[in-house]
């Protein structure tokens, strides 16, 4: 690439947060208008750039930028466009606004915003202040991620887990830890906090035992473990229920904890002894369920009670199964149950942020939702808005949209604007959400690259990169503060999010949306943080990367609110942690109990569908990617190659080789890749890493690898995403 040598090369520092769970420094060198090499900062504690992160160059310089406003002209999923301008562009999608909203309703617009690169100013406050301007929208509900784990904490603390953010994770427990359970975690891959694998290190130095619990042997386990225990997906709620049969036989569990904290023991002691239903969850029960060796259960139970303090770190993936609320559940009672749990995991409840500023886009309330009840199982700790019926499950788009009213959904959906999201890419069971947006009037796309998604839209609009536009990260809880800086001038005739809303918000008529720049929200939002918060002045924030923001002190010299909080204020019904929820309770419904229950999924080894299909997928992430992100860039691919790991056991009885081209199916549909035969999985068990990009042949096979293909699109009674529950058969194929 020509890099014109005149220019003197600047250091521009920024924070990259593209959605992998953890946010590191940037120095990004440029002459002119070009990046010619990005660099960590190499500061002690300053977490170091990943692959992704050092390859951002070749993602804003990539080939298949989209850096025009393109419309369809070919049918939906054949990636057939052309060039328009950005007038035409905007004047079609406001037209089909209008036209859609005078027909149908308003209620007939779906949107969704993720994660890709979102920050403050160009996340779903964006469009969502667009949207309920122009009268409202059908908004989704429900994290893709984690909202198993949620739910969980929802009904059993009465809030959010604080460590599902980065900034509010507290990674110094670890290093008090003499023992710490990694169950399902495999954190040197995915990151979910920077700098974890660093603590972890020092955890292992300090002399902490380390307990991997996974159907993988991970790369995680490989650095860490002293022990790993394979188990079969969907079953963690077995194990850690009979661990609690072991702790309350041996008495071992934490009676002045249980009594100062929580309440519910003796209803979950009952389940746990089988007093009630006659099935007591012994070692042995869950042995027969899980694949774990009753014995090993027992010492994994009696380590954990007596090796205090000790961590659970259940990680949110067991969580994205069928009944996968439930697993978090059982953790949070055997936390309990042991004096396990750390107060300070719960107790910032989002109502009782350190600032009171919220930097987020304001907007009017959504006028779909005005008047609409709380779902069944909405939680009280949100809001009005997330709890409303008018929304969808951000999993079941698909479903709502096939369905609609007939199908017990609030509306007939007749478009969707799908933004930082290859959404058809990453839920359940693609082929039907194919079929679903063919059956569309109108979809928008706001995107980097042509992805799956993308190419189902009708038109496409082209979003420039963190690195030419302007941002702020700024969390609500305080601490952590950065700039964004504008590296350099969007290539070609990219915008940011933000802008495209301004310039459709004139479009349709709306003149109230807001016209400053990204740069000045950025000095307005520095501007009224400063007010409650210590920071630099603006310049000063521009050079220095990551700040540490302390909240001013009050008027009378005291703490802020929320430290003042005591221990045991938790805002359930009784204020304790309840291991039985009186809001699980209320909400009565037999798949949501009010106690911790295993629950047996669908598609497990018991499920007729097995002698079909008797091979359990599970759809973890590569180190390569951020969940369908960075899939298509060259220096990336080189590293790790996309292909489903299959235990040598399964793969012998087939007749498969490593890198031998097998077929992945069920009956939602097909993937052929390569296969990799290792003994780092348990048998039984394949695992297709997700975030390939779908790309089917003309008979609808699909050669890029896309998990999803093959998951199911259903979610949890709790609202989870389940990608792993899905029975598959592997077969050798012809190159």
């Amino acid at each position: 690439m020509a890099v014109d040598a005149n220019h003197e090369e600047k250091i521009i520092r920024s924070i990259c947060s593209s959605h992998c769970g953890g946010t590191c420094e940037m120095k990004v060198h440029v002459r002119g208008n070009r990046i010619v090499r990005i660099e960590s900062d190499d500061g002690e504690y300053k977490p170091r750039l990943c692959a992704r992160g050092h390859a951002y160059r070749q993602r804003v310089y990539a080939p298949d930028r989209l850096l025009y406003p393109l419309k369809r002209t070919g049918v939906r999923g054949a990636g057939e466009f052309t060039r328009i301008s950005w007038d035409e562009a905007l004047e079609t999608v406001a037209g089909e606004m209008n036209r859609i909203k005078a027909r149908y309703g308003n209620a007939a617009m779906l949107h969704f915003c993720s994660m890709c690169d979102p920050h403050t100013l160009h996340h779903v406050g964006a469009f969502h202040r667009l949207l309920c301007q122009f009268g409202g929208y059908t908004a989704p509900w429900g994290f893709i991620s984690h909202e198993g784990a949620t739910f969980s904490a929802g009904v059993t603390y009465g809030t959010r887990r604080k460590f599902l953010s980065q900034s509010e994770h507290r990674l110094e427990e670890y290093l008090s830890s003499r023992l710490i359970i990694m169950w399902g975690w495999n954190p040197v891959t995915t990151e979910q906090g920077t700098l974890t694998p660093l603590f972890l290190a020092q955890s292992k130095e300090k002399g902490a035992r380390f307990i991997f619990v996974d159907p993988r042997y991970t790369d995680s386990a490989a650095v860490f473990a002293d022990q790993w225990i394979p188990i079969r997906p969907g079953t963690d709620g077995a194990v850690l229920i009979a661990m609690a049969y072991v702790i309350i036989q041996e008495n071992l569990q934490d009676r002045d904890f249980i009594e100062a904290n929580t309440i519910g023991f003796d209803q979950f002691k009952a389940y746990v002894l089988g007093l009630e239903d006659g099935a007591a969850k012994t070692p042995q029960w869950a042995e027969a369920i899980s694949s774990v060796p009753a014995a090993t259960i027992e010492n994994l139970a009696r380590a954990y009670a007596c090796n205090k303090p000790a961590t659970l770190a259940t990680s949110i993936s067991p969580g994205r199964t069928a009944y996968g609320e439930q697993y978090h559940r059982a953790a949070a009672a055997l936390e309990a149950i042991t004096g396990n749990l750390q107060f300070q995991n719960w107790l910032s409840a989002p109502k009782k942020k350190a600032v009171k500023f919220n930097p987020q886009l304001e907007s009017p309330p959504n006028p779909v939702e005005a008047g609409a009840p709380p779902r069944k199982n909405a939680l009280p700790f949100r809001g009005v808005s997330v709890n409303s019926s008018a929304r969808v499950n951000v999993s079941l788009f698909a479903d709502a949209i096939l369905k609609g009213k007939a199908g017990g959904y609030p509306h007939d959906y007749k478009m969707i604007w799908l933004s930082n999201t290859n959404y058809l890419n990453q839920l359940g069971e693609v082929n039907k959400t194919v079929k679903a947006f063919q059956q569309l009037e109108f979809i928008l796309v706001t995107e980097q690259f042509m992805t799956a998604t993308a190419k189902m839209a009708d038109i496409v609009l082209p979003v420039c990169t963190f690195l030419e536009r302007e941002d702020i990260l700024a969390p609500r809880g305080g601490g952590i503060y950065a700039l964004l800086n504008k590296v350099i001038e969007p290539l070609g005739e990219s915008k940011s999010q933000r802008q495209i809303c301004q310039a459709l918000a004139l479009k349709l008529g709306l003149t109230d949306y807001g016209d400053k720049t990204d740069g000045e929200m950025v000095e307005h939002i520095v501007t009224r943080l400063s007010e409650e918060v210590d920071l630099p002045d603006l310049d000063s924030l521009r050079k220095q990367g990551f700040v540490f923001g302390r909240p001013k002190k009050t008027e009378g010299g005291g703490q802020p609110e929320d430290k003042k909080i005591p221990p045991t204020a938790f805002p359930t019904p009784s204020g304790k942690i309840e291991i039985r929820s009186e809001i699980a309770a209320r909400i009565n419904d037999p798949l949501i109990p009010a106690i911790p229950t295993y629950m047996e999924t669908w598609e497990s080894l018991n499920d007729p569908l097995a002698v079909k299909y008797p091979l359990q997928l599970i759809t973890p992430h590569l180190k390569r990617r951020a969940h369908s992100q960075f899939d298509n860039l060259p220096w990336l691919r080189e590293l790790q190659t996309q292909a489903i790991s299959v235990n040598t056991v399964d793969a012998d009885s087939r007749g498969i080789r490593s890198g031998d081209l097998v077929r992945v199916f069920n009956d939602r549909g097909a993937v052929r890749i390569p296969a990799k035969v290792t003994e780092r999985i348990m048998p039984g068990v394949v695992a297709l890493p997700q975030g390939a990009w779908y790309s089917p042949d003309e008979n609808g096979i699909d050669y890029g690898g896309c998990a999803n293909v093959l998951t199911k699109n259903q979610i949890s009674p709790g609202g989870a995403f389940t990608p792993h529950t899905a029975l598959v058969q592997i077969e050798k194929v012809g190159q």
